[in-house]
């Protein structure tokens, strides 16, 4: 809108006072001195000082702008992880902007969790804050609250070009524009006729600006919500969605921007070429691109990602960070889930064909799947899946050396099982042992572990002073075998064990005692002749299996006794006697 427009707009159309013109032309004048009373950088100055970034053609520069407004959600890591990997496979930047300008949500210590978080998963931000609190790069600040004086040259200039107004109607007074908007059955906002303060008096605004009248900045829209816009959404594709006429809030009353008018000047000025977002924001993107055409500028191309869903009852929902544990990302930290299993199973929601590229290139490091927009959904939001992410991470625990999951269980433990990190710390050879049971043969390596905190439950029955089985306990578990029965091959097994003996030659002293005890030495004999036995070799296992680690199943017999050590055996052994 010129401003000749707007001085018609103020004189009721009579163009043929020049005095009032002048005097609304100096009124506005005070306005904006009134507003902005300090010196401001000028739009041209701050053009000069975010120059263009000097990248390769095709280089993307992405950002991941989240709110410190509590903890960090998994969809924010989704985010962020599709983000930095577009960046990167281009050869171009990522970074990390605090957008902090909404003070009463603000949590503390927030802003530390967010660095944190993207740098436990690898994650690497380009320029921002860093996890020391360091700020990294040439286009800072990185937080909104510390760029006042930036958004405030651009709404100054809104301002000057007849843009944008100021606007002091009260909390009560929008509530009951409300109200009415919603008795009449219309569409809610400060737009049309509901925009009051848009054409006031220039002699109003400041009457009530030297009475100190708390007031906003709002923009003035030139949009008209019957019509439509053609949008071409690098994820969703091409899209009609009506034009933005709301007049909304670009400066609130504590003189911060609005997220509407900060993301759009900051994401211009530090270069943006990509937004990846979640699609909660797509109603917005008419005024936001509407924001980029009044500044003059060329806007960033805009992906909107689905939200992550989960399944409650027969339907499916949002994520929740209300409802849903697993919405925090700590919650992997806590549960103890190695940081790649939790990444690798984003990258499986973001492009289903990650897993058949991690089988074809199982030596491959995460780091060099090439993400595609492609493959991203574009129909609906990925749906979490605890098994598929459990799955995910035994396959990785199942490459890891004993001495790689004993130092990964250290580094857990000493933050979440203080006792059993002492416990593992005092016994490391001993730990190490048990740990390395079947895990040397890369193809069949056990896969019994998928989080950290599985150990203790997993692993607990090596320790004495964690196993309490009793002889009753044993019996119940074994069950179907008598005190007698259960005595009879105890007693034969201690005859003939010897921790010397290889796994073959102590595979034919269990089958010796099997025979010896009326069990046939194998499952074949056992089925073709059932009537002749009390059941086979594997019956006999369990009951010692049972008495060792009061579990039915467990890795490898033969290598637990030899990591437990004939004492321990023969005592574990005995508690039947």
């Amino acid at each position: 809108m010129s401003k000749e427009k707007f001085l018609v707009n103020e004189n009721n159309g009579d163009n043929s006072s020049k005095i009032n013109s002048m005097e609304c032309l100096e009124n506005r004048k005070k306005i904006i001195e009134n507003v902005f009373p300090e010196p401001l950088p000028t739009p041209a100055e701050l053009e000069k000082k975010y120059p263009p970034r000097e990248l390769k053609e095709g280089a993307m520069v992405t950002r991941f702008a989240p709110s410190p407004t509590g903890f960090m959600h998994l969809g924010g890591l989704y985010a962020a992880l599709i983000s930095e990997k577009l960046a990167h496979q281009s050869g171009g930047l990522f970074y990390l902007r605090i957008e902090d300008t909404d003070r009463k949500r603000e949590v503390m210590g927030a802003l530390e969790l967010i660095s944190k978080s993207l740098d436990r998963f690898n994650i690497n931000t380009d320029e921002g804050q860093d996890i020391s609190g360091k700020e990294l790069g040439s286009y800072g600040p990185y937080k909104q609250s510390e760029r006042g004086e930036v958004y405030k040259s651009f709404i100054k200039s809104l301002l000057e070009r007849d843009l944008a107004y100021l606007c002091f109607d009260t909390p009560e007074e929008l509530d009951e524009m409300r109200k009415q908007q919603e008795e009449l059955g219309i569409r809610s906002g400060y737009y049309g006729q509901w925009a009051k303060w848009r054409n006031k008096p220039t002699q109003e605004v400041l009457k009530l600006l030297d009475e100190k009248r708390p007031y906003v900045i709002r923009f003035k829209s030139n949009g008209d919500f019957s019509k439509k816009i053609a949008i071409n959404d690098v994820l969703k594709g091409n899209r009609e969605l009506s034009e933005n006429d709301i007049d909304i809030v670009i400066m609130k009353s504590d003189g911060l921007p609005t997220y509407h008018l900060a993301h759009v000047v900051d994401d211009y000025l530090m270069r943006t070429t990509h937004v990846i977002r979640g699609d909660e924001w797509l109603p917005s993107l008419p005024l936001h691109l509407q924001l980029f055409e009044a500044m003059g500028w060329t806007p960033p191309k805009y992906g909107h990602i689905f939200p992550i869903q989960k399944m409650d009852g027969q339907s499916k929902r949002k994520l929740s960070k209300r409802k849903d544990p697993e919405a925090n990302v700590d919650y992997y930290d806590e549960q103890g889930y190695p940081k790649n299993a939790v990444i690798e199973y984003l990258l499986n929601l973001a492009n289903s064909d990650f897993e058949d590229w991690k089988k074809a290139t199982p030596s491959k490091h995460n780091n060099e799947f090439i993400l595609t927009l492609e493959k991203l959904s574009k129909s609906s939001g990925p749906l979490f899946d605890f098994q598929k992410l459990n799955d995910v991470s035994k396959e990785i625990i199942a490459k890891y050396s004993a001495e790689e999951v004993y130092n990964e269980i250290m580094i857990w433990t000493e933050k979440y099982e203080p006792n059993l990190h002492m416990l593992l710390k005092e016994n490391k050879n001993y730990a190490i042992s048990f740990l390395n049971i079947e895990r040397t043969d890369p193809i069949k390596a056990r896969k019994d572990i998928c989080k950290w905190s599985d150990v203790k439950k997993e692993f607990s029955y090596f320790f004495d002073q964690n196993f309490s089985l009793t002889k009753n306990d044993a019996l119940n578990i074994i069950n179907g075998l008598d005190l007698n029965e259960v005595t009879a091959i105890v007693s034969s097994f201690i005859k003939l064990y010897s921790e010397n003996d290889k796994k073959e030659e102590w595979f034919e002293k269990l089958k010796e005692i099997s025979r010896n005890n009326g069990y046939a030495d194998s499952a074949k004999e056992f089925k073709k002749n059932p009537e002749k036995y009390k059941g086979n070799v594997a019956d006999v296992a369990k009951v010692l299996r049972v008495l060792l680690t009061g579990r039915i199943q467990t890795p490898d017999l033969y290598s637990i006794m030899q990591v437990m050590g004939k004492e321990r055996v023969f005592k574990r052994l005995s508690i039947i006697s």
